[in-house]
């Protein structure tokens, strides 16, 4: 007989794991099948996490290149790049060992192989061997992320042309990188490359990078970029990539047909993911997708087919790991018959380069396309005395208010702890506040977090320190 459960949840990564969790903690007997043979998916394994490892890694080296500039006299700063990557690899399988753990302690049942519908109730486990195992479900959760895009004709091989995770997994340190995209992904693996020692050039088909997101602060972004050394060639477009016996040529054409030609040892493509739907028989249940491949859901994140839902990168919105796990949370607890939530309006990104950026909420150009009358507020952190004292003075807080109302409808930050700084502009955002009420909140000093402060009193014109 074929195990029974209540609820089968396909895809491990993090909004998967959590709504795994989530269930199986408001007593529903849950299933997970993770293909990967490791939990946490693209996030955890060969995204989000190694990312922030090497990002992480090789600012120290950047900056332990440069202590003598500070007072700090180390010697000869060298890189071990095997170590480095060590180190990376052994925080991931913590990671995934942690989640293991949960999975355990929650009493979720951990399948490890390619999960897919073989009827609504029913659900096929192909694990590594080949061997089949056939589960019973009442109803199912599909988590299953998304993949790179590779550009037409071109195919990763993860040597010379990369996706993000080839580029977390080099061997050695380029003489010279291409990023194809100048979005989070591709700054952020061309800024740990770069401090290692790659020259770095970033394609971008369109005349900013970072599509999407304020364009003062994007502008800003891509200033300080080039003063760490990334090259930038806006407008261009990429006609051909050829390997070669030394590396790829990536033939392009710029905005007034000149045509450029890139010599490098590595290339890597990073124009967007797309939703992974494949292999999981839903044209069999009849399961609908939009023009996208994304899988079509209502509020409540059911598909068109009864105890049949999505969440994630395979759904509608932003691919992010903590837009997931909101969505992961929010299903469980509508299934057990609570009121699970997400507020869209209120989803923070952040991109993790050195000054991070972080943004949540309307961007000005949004708002003056919509319409709607706004006030700004901003502040430098060259007047922050925190960012001062160690150095890190680059970037500013911006804040958009309702004109009338004066509630904050968009933040956008650049500078160093923007990721962790953002997460205030969630919580007052999602109580409804005003740039008055962050005003009025006392901000310990010397932080940071002043500048939210400042950039609140400078809407109306009264800021302290500038």
């Amino acid at each position: 007989m074929s195990d029974k459960f209540q609820v089968t949840v396909i895809g491990g990564g993090p909004g998967g794991y959590v709504c795994a969790i989530r269930l199986a903690q408001l007593g529903i007997k849950t299933a997970c099948i993770e293909s990967r043979g490791a939990l946490g998916g693209t996030c955890l394994n060969i995204g989000c996490i190694p990312s922030k490892s090497l990002l992480n890694l090789s600012e120290y080296f950047h900056k332990a290149k440069n202590f003598a500039k500070i007072g700090i006299e180390v010697g000869d700063v060298t890189l071990n790049l095997p170590k480095m990557m060590q180190n990376k690899d052994k925080v991931v399988i913590t990671l995934t060992k942690g989640i293991e753990f949960l999975f355990k302690k929650n009493k979720v049942t951990y399948f490890k192989g390619i999960g897919k519908f073989k009827s609504v109730n029913q659900i096929s486990i192909l694990d590594q061997n080949n061997k089949e195992t056939i589960i019973e479900t009442e109803k199912t959760i599909i988590s299953t992320g998304s993949e790179p895009v590779a550009l037409p004709g071109i195919e990763f091989d993860e040597e010379k042309i990369l996706s993000s995770a080839g580029a977390l997994s080099l061997s050695f340190v380029p003489k010279k990188m291409v990023v194809v995209g100048g979005g989070y992904i591709g700054l952020e693996l061309g800024s740990v490359w770069s401090r290692l020692g790659a020259e770095v050039h970033v394609v971008e088909f369109l005349d900013h990078i970072t599509p999407g997101m304020d364009k003062e602060i994007s502008k800003e972004f891509m200033n300080i970029l080039k003063k760490q050394g990334l090259n930038f060639h806006l407008q261009t477009k990429v006609d051909s990539i050829k390997k070669d016996n030394k590396g790829v040529v990536i033939n392009t054409t710029d905005k007034d047909g000149k045509q450029i030609v890139f010599e490098s040892d590595v290339v890597l493509i990073s124009v967007g993911r797309k939703p992974y739907t494949k292999n999981l028989n839903l044209e069999k249940i009849g399961v609908e997708l939009d023009k996208k491949n994304k899988i079509k859901v209502n509020k409540n994140f059911e598909t068109n087919i009864p105890n049949v839902y999505a969440i994630g990168d395979v759904i509608d919105g932003p691919m992010l790991a903590h837009k997931a796990e909101e969505e992961g949370i929010a299903v469980a607890e509508l299934i057990s018959g609570q009121s699970g939530h997400v507020n869209y309006d209120v989803i923070p990104g952040v991109v993790y380069t050195s000054p991070e950026v972080a943004s949540i909420g309307k961007t000005e150009e949004q708002l003056k396309d919509m319409n709607h009358a706004y006030k700004i507020g901003k502040f430098p952190f060259m007047a922050n005395s925190r960012a001062k004292a160690i150095n890190e003075p680059e970037g500013f807080v911006k804040i958009l208010v309702e004109e009338k109302t004066d509630k904050v409808l968009g933040v956008h930050i650049i500078g160093t702890h923007a990721g962790e700084m953002i997460a205030e502009m969630a919580l007052a955002m999602e109580f409804g506040a005003s740039s008055e009420d962050i005003a009025r909140t006392c901000h310990a000093h010397p932080t940071f977090s002043e500048a939210i402060k400042e950039a609140a009193l400078s809407v109306d014109k009264r800021p302290i320190h500038s």
